[in-house]
Parts: C-alpha cells; sequence; structure tokens
C-alpha cells in the first residue's frame, strides 16, 4: 500500500515572523520543501471602472510531513 504524500500550505501571518513560521511548521511535524511570495490585490473602482491594484505579498511555505 503506497503511503499518501501529505502536503500543507504555511502562510506567515500577519506580526509573526519567518522563523516563527518555521518554528510554528516543526512543531506541527512539517518540513518546508519551498517558499513563495504571493501578491495580495485589491478593487478599486476609479471613474467607473474597476482597476485591481497590489496592496502587498504573503510568504508562503510548502511543507511535507516529516
Amino acid at each position: 500500500m503506497a503511503k499518501k504524500n501529505s502536503k500543507k500550505r504555511f502562510e506567515v501571518r500577519e506580526n509573526e515572523t519567518i522563523d516563527q513560521c518555521l518554528e510554528r511548521m516543526e512543531s506541527e511535524g512539517y518540513t518546508p520543501i519551498r517558499r513563495a511570495e504571493e501578491p495580495v490585490f485589491r478593487e478599486v473602482v476609479q471613474n467607473g471602472e474597476k482597476t485591481v491594484e497590489p496592496v502587498g505579498k504573503v510568504v508562503v511555505f510548502h511543507g511535507v510531513k516529516q
């Protein structure tokens, strides 16, 4: 029987450092395998048109169960 590969996504929370996120991953039994920075957008209505503008970014780690 094949073992299911458990993957989980961890976002660095507001008021949390990257090191704290990595410690949280380790305490839950996960090892980081990939880091990504994803943009955060918001919709703005200007002159009756909806536009999307970037407002920040979120650091995300993908981990696998140890």
